[in-house]
């Protein structure tokens, strides 16, 4: 797995962890660290693609690299949905408008 989607992955994770974990108190800010984690996790994924010679044209081929199935296995279900929305975008060539991110 390339080092900066695999760092980024890592601490999106532990952000869903930490999430998962907190408390009433403590939900929001676990909560807005996730997203940020997650969303820098997407931009390095995208990074890494763009570099890719053939990129993957379908969405379908995207989800059979190698590297991608890694990451699938280390998604929490949850997160497979948005990762695979994400995922379409990429392939897309297009770019999620700030307020249509996940709330």
């Amino acid at each position: 797995m390339s080092p900066r989607v695999e760092q980024a992955l890592k601490i999106a994770l532990q952000n869903w962890s930490s999430m998962a974990r907190a408390d009433h108190e403590d939900s929001e800010t676990a909560a807005n660290a996730f997203e940020a984690s997650f969303y820098r996790f997407i931009d390095a994924v995208r990074e890494w693609v763009s570099g890719l010679e053939p990129p993957p044209e379908t969405i379908e081929a995207f989800l059979e690299l190698p590297m991608v199935q890694e990451m699938i296995d280390l998604l929490p279900a949850p997160l497979y949905l948005n990762f695979e929305t994400e995922a379409e975008l990429i392939v897309h060539n297009q770019l999620r408008v700030e307020e249509d991110k996940y709330d």
